[in-house]
């Protein structure tokens, strides 16, 4: 992280920046307070100016709306094709997302953030960003996510298919649509005496895996690459009390060995996140998706199966056809035994007045029940 000094007031200050998205630090700091008006605040946003805010807390994020609304009077994109309009909307929310980001608070050693009328934000930084003995810069977005994930993470989200709350830490995607743990619920699991044994590639919350080990899996490992999901699966596995059965680890996709059961649910859109949460929505080069298909034969025994839960939303972006998805099963030596399937149930899907309504009033949710060709598939 970069140090940044700034002159307020005559004297020379300094602190470390801080970014979850990797933006680039400041190269202009200006310092901004009550007196600003939105309008002065996005010009010196757009001349490339990064705004240190020094008012009270609740002006802070009125000054936030006030220059969202202004950027949101543009009119939106406007394309026939539709991939078109999802990229060019993508582009004008990341343009957005980067000129709010601009403006940015100080948190003082212990994560105190010094404004009139601001919370105790102390708990909520050290659960996200961990102890800090020296100040930090950080966007007021992230800081105003960070709290929002903090008050989450305290109330959970509920899981009907565990009748039991389920906790994501900042950093960490959310169960929010829970249209797809139904379908982990709902699908026969493999007949293994004694029961399955499974591994939950891509963990995240470790809500399928708590979901499988409650169906009667009789072990499930669960990984993810993502150090914070580690410890929030881990976390939440341990609240439900199922620590007998399910093991986190710290892994990029398969564990070691081989099971009866390998169920993924890789982040459903082809493309480049531009945030950490993103990595739960976007999989760069469909990475995550052809790394499973790829590796599943080698980690099922034999009549074992593998579970690919995805949304079908990239296709009605054009994004990913039906039939490419369907070769890289082949590719991999798959082949689809059964399949379930799901509409989604999250607001955007029945917003007509959503850019992209043309394809999310579309999408479904299937969880694809694959195995390796057998010899007598492969010779027909």
């Amino acid at each position: 992280m970069t140090m940044i000094s700034w002159t307020e007031h005559g004297a020379e200050h300094t602190a470390r920046w801080h970014s979850e998205n990797g933006a680039p630090p400041p190269a202009r700091l200006e310092i901004a307070d009550d007196a600003v008006t939105a309008d002065a605040a996005l010009r010196r946003l757009r001349a490339g100016t990064t705004l240190l805010w020094r008012g009270d807390y609740p002006g802070a994020r009125q000054l936030l709306t006030a220059i969202g609304r202004r950027i949101d009077r543009r009119s939106p994109p406007r394309h026939r094709d539709i991939a078109q309009l999802f990229r060019a909307h993508r582009a004008q929310r990341a343009e957005r997302a980067g000129l709010l980001g601009a403006v940015v608070v100080l948190l003082e050693p212990g994560h105190r953030l010094d404004l009139r009328r601001a919370p105790d934000v102390a708990e909520a930084c050290r659960e996200a960003y961990g102890d800090s003995d020296e100040p930090i810069l950080v966007s007021l977005p992230e800081l105003l996510g960070v709290l929002s994930a903090h008050q989450w993470q305290l109330k959970g989200v509920p899981i009907p298919a565990l009748d039991a709350r389920i906790h994501a830490r900042y950093g960490v995607f959310s169960p929010v649509r829970s249209e797809y743990v139904d379908l982990v619920a709902d699908a026969p699991l493999p007949e293994v005496d004694g029961g399955a044994e499974v591994f939950d590639l891509g963990t995240g919350t470790g809500v399928l895996a708590a979901v499988l080990a409650r169906r009667g899996a009789a072990r499930v490992i669960a990984t993810d690459i993502n150090a914070r999901a580690v410890v929030c699966a881990r976390d939440n596995i341990q609240r439900l009390g199922l620590e007998d059965r399910v093991t986190v680890l710290e892994a990029d996709l398969f564990p070691p060995g081989t099971a009866d059961l390998v169920v993924c649910n890789p982040p459903w859109l082809p493309g480049a996140a531009t945030s950490a949460l993103e990595l739960g929505i976007y999989d760069n080069a469909s990475g995550m998706l052809r790394g499973f298909l790829d590796g599943l034969a080698a980690h099922l025994r034999p009549g074992g199966e593998g579970w690919l839960i995805l949304s079908d939303l990239a296709e009605h972006l054009q994004l990913r056809s039906r039939e490419e998805l369907l070769r890289m099963f082949r590719d991999a030596g798959l082949e689809s035994v059964g399949s379930l399937e799901t509409a989604p149930r999250h607001p955007r899907a029945q917003d007509p007045h959503d850019l992209l309504h043309a394809a999310r009033s579309q999408e479904a949710t299937a969880l694809w029940r694959l195995r390796p060709v057998s010899r007598r598939s492969a010779s027909r």
